[in-house]
């Protein structure tokens, strides 16, 4: 029970909590003030810009976010007009559908923010689609939705405004305890009762998550101006854990052994075990940190302490005096002693407060590391052919919007017709896999949510208890929106319903059938047009991923190789390798799990990919491991282990053209010769097995992208 209270405690300070509070405040107080003077008509166009304008306050910079809500607050004003003045006639409303659903779908291509701006326009269209009104009220309603737009824009600036940094401290909170998420993974490998296999699957899986938000706190900490000059002390911390906390994400990583060798090693021994406890002591205090960061508190205890590693160290010892080889887990807690290090760095941020962290050179390198969305026409161009993915979605978005509509006209089962437009909308997404997991979300959600919401109604008349389950229904549904879609659409549905009682419509039976039935209807059409209609397969696309992932690590190989041949690498270089690593790593696992969501007679060579990505996440964490070594140590490469680095260095490069299927001019070239290496021997036995393991398993990549 307590473990439940601290996850919701722990919700409540989220980011997301924070914007389901002010989407509903945005969205419901414009028709709650204009319900008490009994003008609804005024109040809801307000509430319907206001939520069509909140689609588009997605995370990232406040920039790029009042700018999304402006451009969509000038779309949802001309479409009003435009559907206003057509939805009289069903031919020219129907055309207009298909258009403008091509039109507004292909914004994927400019990126997450542009899609949001498209899909809140086609939102607005459709909320249109059943209201004919006179020539005259159509401005006036247009005006209301730009009005409830602007509204809903100035309160996100107020938000911001209040607390400026809250949401930076959120956003670096939430990424903390994921990447500590993925460390308390890595302690299964000491676990038994837990496959190696599965083990792997769920680090590969964790992987993108914490990449994702670690891109999201890069946007928001090193592409926003204020934190570029670093004006604030506050900012300048906040950039520098997470500089700190990308390194230990590296420690994290560049630790990988033959962990069922390691098992049957030591299997009659306890050791194992206290492995596994102060790993997850280490990753409970991530997640501390990681929590306060979100309650903006300052941490001041350590669950991990210094005795804990002696003590493991002792045990050790006493195994190596007995003649037990411990070799190997000597490195593994001297790589969780380092993690430890640079967490107490952290802690120790927060004592003695220093208001140099980040000198302004080095601010100015921050936005290399940003993602730059190209929003030029010849991208538009280059995407206007049936090979692009983004262009198959658009049509395929068009024809069934066209499809949906006219089912909606021929079998009229309500007044709100338009709900299996809405549901189509929010269903479709450019891959299969995505699709098919929202659209198992809307369906399960709107049946659970329908039938709550219609034993609310009916066991519940008190009308101030009904408002305060829709205010809580609200903050729900626009909590989870981004963080788990399924809860989010079942807790629409009751505030739909309820919504409806405040207003007037007192069936709700048939509300909630017509909800239920108009959800069943588009999410059918839209499943079938994913596997129908211009199909997007992620087998087909998957070697071009692939190829990107081997360049990423030849490139970040070439990068260590130079720093240990003695060659000056700028940190800034070195930094945007590893980015580029892991960034490539996410988007195999990321599609690696969009295949096995796809149909079985859809997915080309699953075992082979699956190795693939294993094998990658192996060799990243031996090149990791690589770079940690080099940087404590000053000695020069010896003649052998050039041989190996070339030999590496061939394995990657064919394997890229494996996978590209044609010579790669921006495949990276070795940066070290023999004059970069002596010829008196030197104590480089580590070196030497680092380098052969990685050589190892550039060999095995090269052989399983010849099946590929």
């Amino acid at each position: 029970m307590h473990k439940h209270i601290a996850s919701f405690k722990n919700f409540i300070y989220t980011q997301y909590f924070y914007d389901g509070i002010k989407i509903t405040i945005g969205v419901l107080l414009p028709s709650l003030i204009f319900f008490q003077f009994d003008n609804l008509l005024v109040g809801l166009p307000l509430s319907l810009g206001a939520l069509c304008v909140s689609v588009a306050d997605n995370p990232g910079p406040n920039t790029h976010k009042r700018n999304a809500m402006i451009l969509t607050a000038c779309f949802i004003f001309l479409i009003s007009i435009l559907t206003g003045l057509l939805n009289s006639n069903p031919y020219f409303l129907g055309i207009e559908i298909v258009i403008l659903s091509f039109v507004f779908s292909i914004f994927h291509i400019y990126g997450d923010r542009a899609a949001a701006v498209g899909t809140a326009t086609l939102l607005i269209m459709i909320f249109n689609t059943d209201q004919v009104r006179p020539y005259q009220e159509v401005w006036q309603h247009a005006l209301l939705v730009l009005g409830g737009g602007i509204w809903y824009l100035m309160l996100s600036l107020i938000f911001v405004q209040l607390r400026p940094n809250r949401y930076a401290q959120q956003s670096l909170g939430e990424c903390v305890q994921e990447i500590a998420k993925y460390l308390k993974n890595k302690a299964d490998f000491f676990d038994y009762s837990i496959t190696v296999a599965n083990v792997f699957k769920n680090l590969v899986n964790q992987q993108v998550t914490v990449n994702e938000l670690q891109e999201n706190v890069r946007e928001i900490l090193f592409n926003t101006h204020k934190n570029q000059n670093t004006t604030s002390a506050s900012n300048r911390l906040l950039v520098v854990i997470f500089i700190d906390m990308v390194d230990v994400f590296e420690q994290t990583t560049a630790s990988h052994y033959d962990y069922n060798v390691i098992r049957k090693q030591f299997n009659s021994l306890q050791i194992l075990s206290d492995f596994q406890l102060i790993i997850k002591k280490l990753a409970a205090e991530i997640k501390y940190l990681g929590i306060c960061l979100m309650h903006n508190q300052k941490p001041g205890r350590h669950l991990l302490s210094l005795s804990d590693l002696d003590n493991v160290k002792k045990k050790l010892d006493e195994l190596e005096a007995s003649g037990v080889t411990v070799l190997v887990l000597k490195k593994i807690l001297i790589n969780i002693r380092n993690i430890f290090n640079k967490v107490d760095d952290i802690y120790k941020y927060y004592q003695t407060p220093n208001e140099n962290y980040i000198d302004k050179d080095r601010a100015s390198e921050f936005t290399k590391f940003v993602h730059h969305q190209d929003y030029n026409v010849t991208l538009l161009k280059n995407n206007l052919t049936l090979q692009s993915s983004y262009f198959r979605h658009a049509l395929r978005v068009s024809l069934v919007m066209g499809s949906g509509f006219l089912v909606a006209k021929l079998l009229p089962i309500g007044h709100h017709s338009y709900w299996i437009l809405l549901t189509i909308v929010v269903i479709l997404k450019p891959g299969f896999s995505l699709s098919k997991q929202r659209n198992y979300e809307r369906v399960i959600g709107t049946i659970i949510g329908g039938i709550a919401g219609v034993l609310i109604l009916i066991i519940i008349k008190n009308q101030t208890i009904l408002f305060s389950l829709l205010l809580v229904f609200m903050v729900l549904t626009y909590s989870f929106q981004r963080l788990k879609y399924v809860v989010s659409v079942l807790f629409m549905t009751p505030f739909i319903l309820i919504l409806f009682n405040f207003i007037g419509v007192q069936s709700n039976i048939n509300v909630a059938t017509e909800r239920v039935i108009d959800t069943l209807i588009g999410s059918l059409i839209a499943f079938l047009s994913s596997y129908l209609l211009f199909p997007s397969w992620e087998s087909f696309k998957f070697k071009q991923v692939l190829a990107n992932m081997v360049k990423a690590n030849l490139n970040y190989f070439n990068i260590i190789t130079n720093k240990m041949a003695g060659d000056v690498v700028a940190t800034t270089s070195y930094k945007l390798a590893r980015k580029e690593v892991y960034v490539n790593t996410a988007n195999l696992g990321a599609a690696f799990k969009r295949m096995l969501n796809e149909p079985k007679n859809k997915q080309h060579k699953t075992n082979e990919v699956q190795k693939f990505v294993v094998l990658n996440h192996i060799l990243t964490s031996y090149l990791a491991n690589l770079s940690l070594s080099t940087q404590q140590s000053q000695n020069s490469l010896h003649t052998n282990e050039l041989k190996t680095i070339k030999k590496v260095f061939y394995y990657l490069k064919e394997a890229v053209l494996q996978l590209n299927d044609s010579n790669d001019t921006e495949i990276p070239k070795l940066g070290i010769t023999n004059n970069n290496t002596s010829t008196y021997p030197q104590d480089t036995q580590l070196l030497g097995e680092q380098l052969q393991q990685i050589l190892k398993t550039s060999a095995d990549i090269y052989k399983v992208s010849e099946k590929l």
